[in-house]
């Protein structure tokens, strides 16, 4: 405990711990004046042998005292603070749910390693960079899920990204539903600014909600949606399961750029192609510029003084110096 009350402790002027060179200076002087005194003493008798041992043996005992004090006063005068950081944040944040589709044409390869796995790296580095705002998770393929709800925990949030993989619902592309599911995370936020990121490579055929429906409950909650189309353009390598084991058949690249441009556009978003990896993530670089928090952070730095236990005990011990010297260790003509 004493350690860690000396450890907190910083000194705002230490320059006058040079002050301390005077210790070995006294403790010389102390020592060459002690051996010239023990040379002219000269003892009468056995009597006053007796009497004055226990002095002899105390002797310096006045001359530590000062000593101590001295070092404590040196010590005050040096300041010994603690100090004390609080931050204060104000501002706006902005409420940002990434709606990702995770059906099976996510696994096609013409993005390293796949789809999926690069709008998760990407996904990642987002997360990551907006430490500020409350983030949520929807996934979507013939139905959507909620991968994990608006907060600030980005711990949570970035197990729940690497927890996506596709397979977890039936397949499909259910735009309307996906945009649906993150429309009713955001509705109620009261944040000024809410916005979702939707990435799809599909064309809309299932779900229980139209997209354009969609489309107009979100500009009815002023919710800007970003829409990105991921993709290489023609076909692309893609897993297939079959009776002989997994093969890799070329799919048409069938996105439907209108209705995404469509989306954007009328809720006060922007609509963005990603063909490979570099412009999945220069896509994400630029919502996130667009996209600013409105946050300030102060720092209030706070001093708290600690000489006072140093400068007491210092007076203390120099005042218990003289009493011993003028009472005790009185020297009589």
């Amino acid at each position: 405990m004493l350690f860690d009350y000396f450890n907190a402790i910083t000194f705002h002027q230490p320059g006058y711990f040079l002050l301390l060179l005077i210790i070995p200076m006294l403790l010389f002087w102390y020592i060459q004046r002690n051996d010239q005194l023990q040379g002219t003493i000269a003892i009468s008798d056995n009597t006053a042998t007796g009497m004055s041992s226990w002095r002899s043996v105390l002797r310096h005992i006045p001359f530590i005292l000062r000593l101590v004090s001295i070092c404590l006063i040196i010590i005050s005068l040096a300041r010994p603070q603690t100090r004390f950081e609080e931050q204060n944040t104000e501002g706006e944040g902005v409420d940002i749910i990434l709606c990702i589709d995770v059906s099976g044409s996510m696994t096609s390869q013409d993005l390293t390693p796949n789809r999926l796995e690069a709008a998760k790296r990407v996904a990642t580095d987002f997360v990551n960079k907006r430490q500020s705002d409350r983030i949520g998770i929807v996934i979507f393929s013939g139905e959507s899920f909620t991968q994990c709800p608006l907060t600030t925990d980005h711990s949570v949030l970035l197990t729940a990204i690497q927890n996506i993989r596709n397979g977890l619902l039936e397949d499909g592309t259910a735009i309307g539903s996906g945009l649906g599911t993150s429309v009713d995370r955001l509705r109620t936020s009261p944040a000024k600014s809410k916005v979702i990121i939707l990435m799809t490579d599909g064309e809309n055929n299932g779900g229980l909600i139209d997209p354009r429906t969609a489309k107009e409950i979100a500009k009815a909650f002023q919710i800007k949606v970003y829409t990105i189309g991921v993709g290489t353009d023609g076909y692309a390598p893609q897993p297939v399961n079959t009776p002989m084991g997994i093969v890799m058949q070329n799919g048409k690249v069938s996105i439907d750029e209108k209705l995404l441009k469509e989306i954007a556009v009328e809720t006060g978003g922007k609509y963005f192609r990603a063909r490979d990896n570099e412009s999945l993530a220069g896509i994400y670089d630029e919502i996130n510029l667009l996209e600013k928090s409105k946050v300030e952070i102060t720092s209030i730095t706070r001093y708290t003084e600690k000489f006072f236990p140093f400068i007491t005990i210092g007076l203390v011990l120099l005042f218990l110096e003289l009493f011993l010297r003028f009472t005790l260790f009185r020297k009589f003509p």
